[in-house]
């Protein structure tokens, strides 16, 4: 009986689902997002249009997501999984690797937005990327190793409080806008598609790394799913959770849009969402934005550095990498996953201290390494869409439902690749073959072939391919990070 009382106790309503759900999902994208658009030359008609593509995009990859965990329960370890049982070992590995990097690239971005918001109650830490930003930023990182190795893996406490201290000015920002009325129509339209230097295309694809940035941790709906009350409920509060943070996306864009033009909107710094409150409330507006962000930031970090050094400890269990990474200390901690987690991280803030880069360039990087994990779920689950066996009992409806999830997430996830740019693109292929490395020496350790078909060894090819062209484009110039 008691076990049973406890098992009720821990499950989630439809109302703590849908919480959860818009609590995990809204991250430090939502302060910046309006002035990035801007300052990528994205006008309000084609910022309206890159949303609406993003939660249709996005909405199709959660539901390809809750397809594979309703066709696929076995494969626990999620978007790894997926890829490998769909495309083989080496994508699996792929998928891994990507998604682990997208996470330590995460928190790269963070770092540079945490300290560069902290510049404006103390103007050292300039943008957030030089040298004082650096130290404290790789303080931070190895405070985050010594509690993540005390056995620090769940914080309740502090994702309550950083949560509150995260929602709570964005709905101030949106009801005070609203209250005081700065929304202003003529400023809205003015100038709605651009003044033609740049396409209303290219205007729609410079919004999508930042779309993409908003919902990543999408998927992390489906390991919810199992908690849910009522079965029933989890589509339900997927979707209405899903819907109201795309809702408190476009609310905050269209107001941003209607207090300051585009072109002021460009010129402001991270995170705009404070400067654009000042603009209409005074001082005050800014102060609250910042800090909120800077208690959310924190938490988040804690976070994100959970997920980066769960990552290889995860694939390492699973003989995606290699068995070192499966080692854990008294408390349990996956120690050298950490570790390795947090250097790799520090050598990430190195990068920004010399190339100057900032918040933006990390966070538009991580969202492309995490688009190949996103594509290979998307198209694993189009490829369970034609198995008969698998779709044996479901009605013709159900069918064309999941068939439609799965083509519109595959194509959006293709198109986020392509619209990221060439650059990008390239860029990403250079962080992903160092991976092969790590392939072979997991491989060599379990006494396997390195490759187990063609169609493995010419994707190893042509990645590093792709990445002798990057890196040559890179040291002649013509790839500027």
């Amino acid at each position: 009986m008691d076990n049973h009382n406890e098992q009720k106790d821990n499950s989630l309503s439809f109302v703590k689902f849908v919480a959860l759900i818009v609590g995990s999902t809204i991250g430090g994208g939502i302060f910046t997002t309006a002035g990035d658009m801007a300052a990528s030359g994205a006008h309000t008609g084609s910022v309206l249009i890159g949303w609406l593509v993003a939660g249709l995009g996005m909405l199709c990859l959660m539901m390809c997501f809750f397809g594979l965990n309703k066709y696929k329960p076995e494969l626990t370890n999620g978007i790894y999984s997926y890829a490998k049982e769909g495309f083989g070992e080496y994508m699996g590995f792929n998928s891994a690797w990507g998604y682990w990097l997208s996470a330590i690239l995460a928190q790269t971005s963070y770092f540079t937005l945490l300290c560069g918001t902290a510049s404006y109650f103390i103007p050292a830490f300039g943008e957030g990327n030089n040298a004082i930003s650096i130290v404290v930023s790789l303080a931070i990182i190895w405070v985050l190793f010594a509690l993540i190795l005390r056995g620090v893996k769940s914080a309740a406490a502090i994702n309550v409080i950083t949560t509150i201290s995260k929602l709570v000015p964005i709905f101030v920002f949106i009801v005070v806008l609203i209250f005081i009325q700065a929304f202003d129509p003529a400023i809205f339209m003015h100038n709605f598609w651009g003044d033609g230097s740049l396409s209303v295309l290219e205007q729609i694809k410079a919004t999508n790394g930042t779309t993409v940035w908003c919902f990543i941790g999408v998927e992390g709906a489906v390991v919810l799913s199992g908690r849910a009350k009522k079965a029933s409920d989890v589509g339900k509060a997927s979707m209405t959770g899903f819907l109201g943070v795309l809702a408190i996306y476009i609310i905050v864009a269209v107001l941003s849009m209607g207090v300051m033009p585009t072109e002021e909107m460009a010129e402001l710094a991270n995170p705009q969402m404070g400067r654009i409150l000042a603009h209409a409330v005074g001082p005050w507006g800014i102060v609250l934005i910042n800090a909120g962000l800077m208690i959310s930031l924190c938490g988040s970090l804690l976070g994100w550095t959970i997920i980066a050094s769960d990552c290889p400890f995860s694939a390492a269990e699973q003989g995606v990498f290699m068995k070192v990474f499966t080692k854990k200390n008294a408390v349990g901690a996956p120690v050298v996953s950490v570790l390795i987690t947090q250097i790799i991280t520090s050598l990430t803030l190195v990068v920004v201290y010399f190339s100057a880069n900032t918040y933006s360039f990390f966070y538009n990087i991580s969202a492309e390494m995490i688009m190949i994990p996103y594509l290979f779920s998307a198209a694993y689950f189009l490829k369970l869409c034609f198995d008969k066996d698998v779709m044996a009992n479901q009605s013709s409806g159900e069918k064309c439902k999941n068939l439609i999830f799965a083509v519109v997430g595959t194509v959006y996830s293709v198109w986020m690749l392509y619209s990221s740019g060439l650059s990008l693109l390239l860029l990403s292929t250079i962080l992903y073959t160092p991976g092969l490395i790590i392939y072979y020496l997991g491989k060599k350790e379990r006494g396997e072939k390195t490759f187990h078909s063609m169609a493995e060894t010419c994707c190893a090819v042509v990645l590093v391919g792709l990445a002798v062209v990057g890196i040559v484009l890179l040291t002649t110039g013509k790839i500027v990070i």
